[in-house]
């Protein structure tokens, strides 16, 4: 496993100091060694720490870092990252349309790089701006492709992110009872693969678990969410009948 694997697994499993602690370490060895990938990839782990944080304007600035060294190569492929992250930073600071713009370029910029995986990732964070905009039916549609190519080509690591989905979708209808369940299908889904959701899901699904408290209490949320948890993602999604309604 090299440097990226490593350090990316060690931020999906939560472990933030370590990944600040390998990250911080890697930009040195990288600035002395003339390795500007190695750069790249240290200051986006940076960037993903101070996003986890809340600190959105050190997450721009460190990924915008990260790009210019990028750009300095002329190798594309090192400008898909900081890209990603700014979209995240633009939509998490509450700049839908800009993101959406953001998450569109970086679509692009995939497709050209031939790497379906984060073509994929990108339409699941635009389907996201499309929901904060009011577009439900975009929102809706976009979520529905990406869940289908998620089972469809076995992207099994993208799983729980489909919950997530599912779960701000539902709060979006306003059926809170099906958000709560799917607070639990997703908290179980990521605990399967001994990750955490990444900062922008994360505050999706707190957003989904409050207004579902606020609406049914705390004692029928705890309910439909331990209920979701004793469900196999597939199983709470085929639930709606053959996919009815936005599922």
């Amino acid at each position: 496993m090299g440097f990226a694997d490593e350090i990316r697994a060690a931020f999906r499993r939560g472990d933030s100091a370590e990944v600040s602690r390998m990250a911080m370490a890697e930009v040195e060895r990288a600035r002395a060694a003339g390795d500007p990938a190695g750069e790249v990839e240290a200051l986006y782990a940076m960037s993903r720490v101070a996003i986890r944080g809340g600190e959105l304007t050190r997450a721009g600035d460190l990924a915008q870092e990260a790009l210019a060294v990028a750009r300095g190569t002329g190798d594309r492929r090192l400008e898909e990252r900081p890209r990603h992250v700014l979209a995240a930073v633009t939509r998490m600071s509450g700049d839908f349309v800009r993101a959406r713009e953001l998450y569109l370029a970086s679509i692009a910029l995939n497709e050209e790089l031939g790497q379906p995986g984060m073509v994929n990732s990108e339409y699941h964070n635009l389907a996201f701006t499309e929901l904060h905009l009011g577009n439900l039916t975009a929102a809706r549609e976009l979520f529905r492709e990406g869940r289908e190519r998620v089972f469809r080509e076995g992207y099994d690591s993208f799983v729980p992110y489909v919950c997530v989905a599912g779960t701000a979708l539902a709060t979006a209808e306003g059926d809170h009872a099906r958000a709560a369940l799917m607070v639990g299908v997703s908290e179980s889904a990521f605990a399967a693969l001994g990750q955490v959701p990444d900062p922008d899901d994360a505050i999706e699904l707190q957003n989904a678990r409050e207004a579902a408290i606020q609406a049914l209490g705390a004692d029928r949320f705890e309910r439909e969410r331990a209920a979701g948890a004793a469900l196999k993602p597939v199983e709470a999604f085929s639930a709606r009948g053959g996919g009815g309604g936005g599922w």
